[in-house]
């Protein structure tokens, strides 16, 4: 909706031109992250938030995160890990162990199974990645979108106290 009708002298709405930039990433992102969790539960019946936590997992020193560090670096909220780290406890791809310098802390770890599976899925999920984005874009147009993703990025992860961001929540 961009009309003056019922607005305040402070409201801004969206130019003709914003409209349409922000309606074409709205549709582009939602339309690439139903294309990449159609491509991962065909593969390994599993959702892309689940892969991107086990991806994080193997990148880990000894394969093994806190679960406040695993929400942090996933963006999602911590009972939304706790669910998906559930499931994957279920299938054998992770494993809950207590953290001896804190009580009440969990490390998730990443165990052979789900390093495995991983390994299997990786190769089809990278091709459905750059058939996705990366071959419709050039190299100029990759270090934009890179470059234009790391402002919006910072932008939205305030280093102030209180800060309102779903790992926190």
């Amino acid at each position: 909706m961009n009309t003056a009708s019922g607005s305040t002298p402070q409201q801004r709405w969206l130019t003709a031109e914003e409209q349409r930039v922000w309606r074409s990433y709205l549709h582009a992102t939602t339309l690439l992250e139903d294309h990449l969790d159609r491509q991962l539960q065909r593969d390994a019946g599993m959702p892309h938030i689940y892969y991107a936590l086990l991806v994080q997992l193997a990148e880990a020193p000894r394969r093994r995160l806190r679960m406040t560090e695993l929400a942090m670096s996933a963006k999602i909220t911590r009972s939304r890990l706790s669910h998906a780290v559930a499931r994957l406890e279920k299938n054998g791809w992770v494993r809950r162990e207590d953290c001896p310098a804190d009580k009440r802390g969990q490390f998730a770890v990443l165990t052979e199974e789900g390093l495995e599976v991983l390994r299997r899925t990786a190769p089809g999920h990278v091709a459905a990645v750059r058939q996705a984005l990366f071959e419709r874009l050039t190299p100029e147009q990759q270090k934009a979108l890179g470059e234009i993703m790391e402002i919006v990025a910072e932008g939205l992860q305030p280093n102030e106290a209180g800060a309102d961001l779903p790992w926190l929540r």
